[in-house]
């Protein structure tokens, strides 16, 4: 009997054209140091994404639950993993909430370092929203890249990035929120919860337009894929729901070892959760329990927890959980087909004869050395994500002694490993 399926939503993707914001990266002269300073915006800013994968991951997502939910597992993006993600710390400090006021032209002048009457000038309103052309601002930032003005050039180029990659809103126009957010100190919860929002939002009227960080919510998900289905040559021409609906608990890759001395925020004041998406809730204006001040005032107070609360690390799912997960896949319906091999059964060795063992011996022969790839891939994911941990950290402690080893380039730390 053939399993429901629930029908796919139609999903487009605000993706704006970055080729001359990426031209601009010829003019960062310090690569290393403008990753310590703003964190891994140039690698989110130049990452390629596949649409067709895009597409397919935001039919899994479930609004009840506010995840990904998969046959038999379930994903979602954390603020830890955004963070490592794009290289910017979670700060102690409240958020950006929409009640910063508007930075005047003069503030914005002076965040830029350049003149007020330029800034008053192309200040424009396009779509009912106030901000400044992208073209200006790459014209700008150009002329001081040409002149070798870094602090200048490097504010304007990373206010580009906010504005038309992390916090794309209107095409071409780098609006007056993603300045206010750039002008706070706490960027992750905003792209976490901006992710959250956009697809909750489209989720709930049947399809439309997302618009959050698509190269961030990329590279997450990317980063739980096993290499042979986010990287591996697609010979067989499959289908992204297809090799999506054939992945199971077991080829997830749950944790990375850079989160090994990661506290997690757990809670935040009186909230048993992390606060990000509560205000779906209630209309804006329409506040009668006050819910966006209390929001805002439990950021003043998070609770983290470490190993020391939480215990050593497990990334083996209990079969009570795997059950409650298919059992909510069931009732929810999974967008497409189950392409899951049926088990192979095998009769006793003396029904088969000499041929057929061979073709056993063979096919296991054939699943092991499958195996042994796939745990040497993982083995080199890994080692990967240390080598960019170690550099990190080196970035990070920039008063040690050891930063004279930067220089040397990612390959003196494949031979600390090796």
């Amino acid at each position: 009997m053939e399993r429901q399926r629930r029908n796919t939503k139609k999903y487009s993707f605000r993706q704006p054209d970055l080729k001359e914001l990426r031209n601009l990266t010829s003019y960062v002269l310090d690569p290393l140091g403008f990753k310590a300073r703003y964190g891994k915006l140039l690698y989110i800013m130049t990452t390629q994404v596949d649409e067709g994968l895009m597409s397919v991951l935001v039919q899994f997502y479930v609004r009840l639950y506010r995840c990904f939910t998969f046959p038999d597992f379930q994903l979602l993006p954390t603020l830890e993993e955004y963070a490592y993600l794009v290289g910017i710390p979670i700060q102690d400090q409240i958020p950006f909430n929409g009640l910063e006021s508007v930075p005047t032209s003069q503030e914005v002048a002076d965040m830029l370092h350049i003149d007020e009457s330029l800034v008053r000038a192309h200040m424009t309103t396009k779509g009912g929203i106030q901000g400044l052309p992208s073209e200006f601002l790459i014209a700008q930032a150009t002329m001081y890249g040409k002149a070798m003005s870094e602090d200048a050039f490097e504010a304007i180029f990373v206010l580009l990035i906010y504005g038309l990659v992390l916090f794309p809103n209107i095409d071409k126009l780098v609006d007056v929120n993603a300045i206010r957010i750039f002008s706070t100190l706490n960027h992750v919860p905003t792209l976490l919860g901006n992710t959250y929002f956009s697809l909750h939002m489209r989720n709930a009227k049947g399809g439309g337009t997302i618009v959050c960080c698509l190269p961030l919510l990329y590279k997450w998900f990317i980063s739980h894929l096993p290499q042979t289905v986010a990287f591996k040559e697609n010979k067989g021409c499959l289908r992204w729901s297809t090799r999506l609906m054939s992945l199971t608990n077991d080829d997830i890759f749950w944790y990375n070892r850079v989160y090994d001395g990661v506290q997690i925020i757990d809670s935040c004041g009186e909230f048993s959760n992390v606060p990000l998406l509560e205000g779906v809730f209630f209309q804006e204006g329409k506040d009668p329990q006050g819910l966006k001040g209390r929001m805002v005032h439990a950021w003043r107070k998070i609770h983290k927890k470490g190993r020391k609360e939480l215990g050593p690390k497990n990334c083996i799912a209990l079969e009570p959980y795997t059950s409650w997960v298919r059992r909510r896949a069931f009732e929810y319906l999974m967008p497409y087909e189950y392409p899951r091999p049926a088990p192979l059964v095998v009769a006793g060795p003396s029904t088969l004869p000499d041929q057929g063992v061979v073709k056993l011996r063979d096919e296991d022969h054939s699943r092991a050395w499958i195996r042994e790839r796939e745990e040497l891939l993982q083995h080199i994911k890994e080692k990967d994500a240390l080598i960019e941990f170690l550099e990190h950290q080196v970035i990070d402690d920039p008063d040690e002694a050891w930063t004279s080893l930067l220089p040397q380039s990612s390959m003196f730390w494949k031979r600390k490993y090796d």
